[in-house]
């Protein structure tokens, strides 16, 4: 019999896999659009500039990460 401790990494349930990078992206995606949004307000700008880059930048990191993962 198999101990479940020396199982592969690889070999995990694909669900759990796909739900822990799904909370990974809102995650990443939310501290983007936060940051941005704060960045904004502390510097008074009337049009959202930070918050359009750190949006944008938080999901081309996603992309990589999702092209990443998914090989595997």
């Amino acid at each position: 019999m198999e101990n479940p401790s020396s199982r592969k990494p690889n070999k995990r349930n694909p669900v759990l896999r796909y739900a822990g990078l799904a909370f990974q992206m809102m995650t990443t995606l939310g501290l983007g659009v936060f940051a941005g949004y704060k960045l904004d307000q502390k510097i008074g700008w009337r049009f959202p500039v930070f918050l359009i880059i750190f949006s944008l930048l938080a999901l081309a990191i996603l992309l990589w990460q999702i092209i990443k993962d998914t090989r595997r």
